[in-house]
């Protein structure tokens, strides 16, 4: 039996043991209602051994650093300020632009369905970890990646589960049709033949910077990843010499020969090393010290480690600010960073992941092309210029009451029974 049929296997028989455990009424329907989704995907893939082989679907050639890069703490920085922005939004399930809602049948009904789906997405994630790990490994790798399955059921129609992106290779011959695999997991060290091949209704890949020349994304710890080594480098020297593990100096003793060169040597490390008394010296002529080093701060290099934190800050899209470099920066300029922030790192991927969620989630897997996910919070950076936006408009007849309560996640006026749009 193959690697990933039967850790699958397993999977399954601890599952209905847990199940038959239960015995709860509500828990058995529930398990029946959702009995048509299945998982395909293994949840840890990278336990096995990182062997890799050639073949139509193609693994993302990305190294195992980068995992360990994303656990430093200016990356670790860099990751949270727009993972947790992202996640912390408030957010919407509506009517998609262009349809009009009295044209949809079970609106309502429908609407909750898909906000159930994406609170409740698997029984071990809610929306935001489940979110999170996609956003990780879209910043980390480019690879964002989740694996959707219908269930059937119309109070929940799919469920979701978070998939390890560097384990997902690509199907680079994929002509676009949907009965055609277009991703495939395989485990490190698992043959081709092996593998869990992923329609695209299956699995929703979330493509960081995407380029003509290769099914692959590019995330921004990729780009940084020369930075980051060498700014591990620079602090790991910049330890070593600030606890004295590095010397920068020596003593010379001129006209000794080498059995009054060992006996100083024995001398020194056994009588004046780490004793903290002082050392006397008598010789006929006066030993000199030869430093190595200024013996200041320059010599710990900050200047070069704050140089490669300001290209760690461009290659995340974030103003130098965010990732503690607070030099030169006032209330003014402050907040402007900020708003850049925003506007150049969190917007955008916010975006992107909606996108997905909408394309992917609603349309080719549950079929729902009529409603969009949408993210309340990327109009404006902070509620009250939201609101001040939207009152002006609302005084100069832009704008509808019922618009402005659409895009705040409200029914129109009148109809608040029955909501048009499902916010979290």
């Amino acid at each position: 039996m193959k690697v990933g049929e039967q850790l699958r296997e397993m999977w399954r028989q601890a599952r209905r043991g847990r199940q038959a455990g239960d015995g709860g009424e509500s828990r058995r329907v529930e398990l029946e209602a959702g009995a048509e989704a299945e998982r395909k995907t293994l949840a840890l893939p990278a336990i096995l051994s990182p062997v890799q082989f050639p073949g139509k679907h193609l693994p993302k050639p990305t190294p195992m650093n980068l995992r360990r890069f994303a656990e430093t703490p200016v990356v670790r920085r860099a990751i949270n300020v727009i993972k947790d922005r992202i996640a912390a939004m408030d957010w919407q399930i509506r009517v998609r632009r262009g349809v009009r809602p009295e044209e949809v049948a079970f609106a309502a009904r429908k609407l909750q369905a898909l906000r159930r789906a994406l609170e409740e997405p698997n029984p071990a994630d809610s929306f935001r970890t489940l979110v999170e790990q996609a956003i990780e490994d879209a910043l980390t790798g480019g690879f964002g990646a989740i694996e959707m399955e219908p269930t059937g059921d119309p109070e929940r129609p799919a469920m979701l589960w978070p998939v390890d992106g560097a384990s997902i290779r690509v199907n680079a011959g994929w002509d676009g049709d949907e009965d055609t695999p277009r991703y495939a997991q395989a485990v490190p060290g698992q043959l081709e033949s092996g593998a869990v091949e992923l329609l695209d209704r299956q699995l929703m890949y979330i493509r960081m910077n995407p380029r003509s020349f290769t099914p692959f994304g590019l995330g921004p710890l990729e780009v940084a990843f020369e930075t980051v080594n060498q700014f591990l480098s620079a602090n790991r020297f910049a330890g070593k010499l600030a606890a004295n593990s590095v010397a920068q100096y020596a003593l010379w003793l001129n006209e000794a020969t080498p059995a009054q060169h060992d006996r100083l040597i024995r001398w020194w490390q056994d009588e004046i090393e780490g004793t903290g008394r002082v050392p006397l010296i008598s010789t006929e002529q006066k030993p000199e010290v030869l430093r190595f080093a200024q013996g200041t701060d320059a010599d710990l290099r900050l200047a070069w480690q704050e140089f490669l934190i300001r290209m760690v800050a461009n290659a995340f899209g974030l103003p130098p600010l965010m990732l503690g470099l607070e030099a030169d920066v006032n209330q003014s300029t402050a907040s402007e960073m900020a708003d850049e922030a925003f506007r150049g790192a969190i917007s955008p991927l916010a975006m992107l992941v909606a996108g997905h969620i909408t394309r992917d989630l609603f349309a080719k897997c549950i079929g729902w092309r009529e409603f969009e996910f949408v993210f309340n919070e990327l109009s404006a950076r902070d509620e009250q210029t939201e609101l001040q936006v939207q009152v002006q408009l609302l005084q100069a007849g832009v704008l509808t009451i019922d618009e402005v309560r659409a895009m705040r996640g409200l029914a129109p006026l009148g109809q608040e029974k029955q909501p048009l749009a499902a916010s979290s």
